[in-house]
């Protein structure tokens, strides 16, 4: 069964997430929504409650910083600049967004099996990266309640997301006996929780 883990990191030298909270120690970083790229790269879109652009855009695994009001900004990450760390990389664990840095430290929430959230923290022993296990749990959360899984099965069945459509939102109410706006509500809850738990799958095969 898989494993969730909630583990702190002391994020290495060189980091800009981790560099640039060590030199505002009392500020709250959070790291809303996290993109790798190809060669290394990255973006993200981040959120402070202390004015840490400067900061930021002066270290040099930061190739551009895009202010994008109330605290928010978006940067463009160099190779090497940083991201996740490089047995995460190697063992196929993504961190759940959004997450926080504080004072050099990353919160991460991540599932993994259980062989690979041990190799995961053998691996931060043997690359002496400090690190400080939280909480370690089964994985027993559901991604659609029984209803959304009923009316997620008939949609995929009557061809509601084939292109073109087989079937509009009009005859799936009348088939599930509901209202249409209360389908539609159903259905924009489906997809959000499924591009939401997929969509680290979705960006690594879409380069």
């Amino acid at each position: 069964m898989p494993q969730q883990i909630r583990i702190d990191v002391r994020l290495p030298e060189g980091h800009w997430a981790g560099d640039v909270s060590r030199s505002h120690p009392s500020a709250i970083l959070r790291i809303e929504e996290h993109m790798p790229l190809s060669k290394g790269r990255g973006t993200a879109r981040c959120w402070c409650d202390e004015s840490v652009e400067t900061t930021t855009e002066q270290h040099i695994g930061i190739d551009e910083v895009r202010v994008i009001g109330e605290g928010r900004f978006h940067v463009n990450i160099t190779a090497g600049g940083g991201g996740f760390l490089r047995p995460m990389v190697d063992l196929g664990i993504v961190p759940r967004t959004p997450f926080e840095v504080r004072d050099g430290w990353v919160e991460w929430s991540m599932v993994a099996s259980r062989e690979k959230a041990r190799s995961l923290l053998a691996r931060f022993k043997e690359e002496s990266i400090p690190h400080r296990l939280l909480s370690t749990r089964a994985d027993q959360s559901r991604l659609l309640t029984p209803r959304q899984r009923e009316v997620f099965e008939l949609a995929t069945r009557e061809g509601y997301w084939d292109v073109p459509r087989r079937i509009n939102l009009t005859e799936m109410a009348v088939l599930l006996g509901i209202a249409k706006s209360t389908l539609s509500s159903q259905l924009q809850r489906i997809e959000s929780a499924v591009v939401h738990a997929f969509k680290e799958e979705i960006r690594r095969q879409s380069p």
